[in-house]
């Protein structure tokens, strides 16, 4: 229990009483306990009254009504931690966030009054525009605030809801800009802490750095070293936690997983879930699934739907109607199918009659392991698939430049009108030429575990290459375990929630798992 200062005073129409200090009184964890002995000492006091109580950031007013006694606790309420997340796209949602905050709840518990978490996400180029949807799905999280209010919070610490803030707290970065949480954490008094994947930056305004391997720590300046450690790689997490979802009975909402690789051959298309990435990787899926069937026509196909992305919108892409550019992409057009039947799972049926089952689950780890191969756009989800040692084809199809989204400055000259092509062109000529990688299995390794297909794509392309591997088995069994060389180990969310302990000064372990 922590030493607080209490300060009492009473007084009447006609006259007040002194104040009388009281410090160092040591309370409860509990609000209720808190608020109990309060009433008991007024009683003891010689007040009988009613107590009625309003928190508020700096101090907790209870009204004695008969006497009018007013207490006021001064300081915020004992040992609550405050803990705010700063993310941003839907890959640090699912690889990133979703581990820690299930770690933070099973080492810190799930009292509320105690541990509360808040998330507040900054604009991604990347976003689907329904990641608030996604964080408030994870029942760790209290508060989330859209992307849509950032940059006011960013500058004047005002948010949507008027949230207050503990006393106590710490802000943990897990996507977004570095910079983020060493203004946020300055205006709020609170401790940060940075997850670096690849680079750490603003050593001399961020508290500790997590970082993903030891290299990036080496390169820290000699007064800067002790802030950092090693905690690994947090997508290596991704399936470790027996892949239970949170998007509903699978079964009755999806496709049922469970499968064996002795069956038919069973691929899943990712074809992202942002307007600019469905807009190509729907209708060039659909047209490599045409392809497939022909050679495997004992093939099944699925579509693990990105969470909170309506059914109906998906297959708006896939007609020509609503996507004009679907006949550069194979030509394929294919409707909605939804069965009265809740057990069976709604589908894709194209023009030549391919059957594509739409899966809703998320996450869908428990389907993807079934899966033969993936044939998937470039993002997080490469990642996911690398921790979970699934072999995958991964594509960035640029017949519409306009539609590939970039990071950072180069982000912002592609939306330039008239030298968005041109721009990304000369970008997509330099990365090739240097050899750069885009899946994150590739990156992590430097050298080329699953095949990438960049440039002016074609269905035939990509479906030759996948029936080269699916004609030779050894060829996928050997992505497999390269995949799963590469993959971190997994433990750094049970690291980082430590850091996030000795931060902010909590010992021992307060859940139960």
């Amino acid at each position: 229990m922590l030493p607080c200062s209490l300060s009492i005073s009473s007084w009447r129409s006609d006259r007040r009483v002194s104040p009388i200090q009281l410090r160092y009184l040591g309370f409860s964890r509990s609000l209720k306990e808190n608020l109990s002995f309060l009433f008991n000492w007024s009683q003891e006091s010689g007040v009988r009254s009613r107590v009625a109580c309003c928190w508020r950031r700096k101090s907790a007013v209870l009204l004695q009504d008969e006497e009018s006694l007013m207490l006021y606790l001064v300081g915020s309420k004992v040992n609550a931690i405050d803990i705010l997340i700063l993310s941003n796209g839907p890959g640090e949602l699912a690889t990133w966030v979703k581990p820690v905050v299930q770690e933070l709840r099973r080492q810190l518990g799930d009292d509320r009054d105690r541990v509360r978490i808040s998330i507040v996400l900054s604009p991604c180029p990347h976003a689907s525009g329904r990641e608030a949807t996604i964080a408030r799905s994870y029942p760790e999280i209290d508060r989330v605030q859209a992307a849509d209010h950032f940059f006011p919070f960013l500058l004047w610490g005002k948010t949507s809801g008027n949230w207050d803030w503990w006393e106590r707290g710490i802000v943990i970065f897990l996507g977004g800009d570095q910079f983020y949480p060493a203004i946020i954490g300055k205006r709020l008094g609170y401790r940060t802490l940075v997850y670096a994947e690849w680079e750490a930056r603003w050593h001399g305004w961020i508290d500790h750095f997590a970082v993903m391997r030891p290299e990036i720590a080496t390169r820290a300046k000699p007064q800067s070293a002790h802030k950092f450690t090693v905690v690994g790689d947090l997508i290596a997490e991704v399936g470790r936690g027996g892949g239970e979802g949170n998007g509903g009975d699978g079964e009755a909402s999806g496709l049922k997983a469970g499968r064996s690789r002795a069956e038919a051959p069973l691929l899943a298309f990712l074809p992202g879930s942002k307007p600019s990435k469905l807009a190509q990787g729907v209708p060039f899926m659909l047209a490599i699934a045409e392809l497939i069937h022909v050679a495997h026509p004992e093939s099944h196909f699925v579509i693990p739907v990105a969470p909170a992305l309506p059914l109906e919108t998906l297959a708006r892409f896939a007609d020509r109607h609503h996507n004009p550019i679907l006949s550069d992409l194979g030509n394929i057009t294919a409707e909605l199918v939804v069965s009265p039947n809740a057990d069976q799972p709604a589908y894709l049926k194209t023009s030549h009659g391919v059957k594509i089952d739409l899966y809703t689950q998320s996450p869908a780890y428990d389907l993807l392991t079934q899966c033969q191969l993936c044939i998937t756009t470039v993002g997080a989800n490469t990642a996911e698939l690398g921790a979970l040692a699934i072999p995958m084809i991964v594509l960035l199809p640029i017949q519409r430049l306009d539609a590939v989204p970039l990071d950072g400055i180069s982000g912002l000259f592609t939306r330039l009108p008239g030298i968005n092509t041109l721009v990304i062109q000369l970008l997509y000529w330099w990365a090739k030429r240097q050899n750069r990688f885009f899946a994150w299995p590739n990156l992590w390794a430097n050298a080329a575990i699953v095949p990438e297909l960049v440039g002016h794509l074609s269905p035939q392309q990509v479906a030759d290459l996948a029936l080269d591997l699916l004609n030779h088995p050894s060829k996928l069994q050997q992505m497999r375990d390269r995949l799963r060389q590469v993959r971190g180990e997994s433990g750094a969310a049970v690291k980082l929630v430590r850091l996030v302990r000795e931060l902010v000064g909590e010992g021992g372990e307060g859940g139960t798992g």
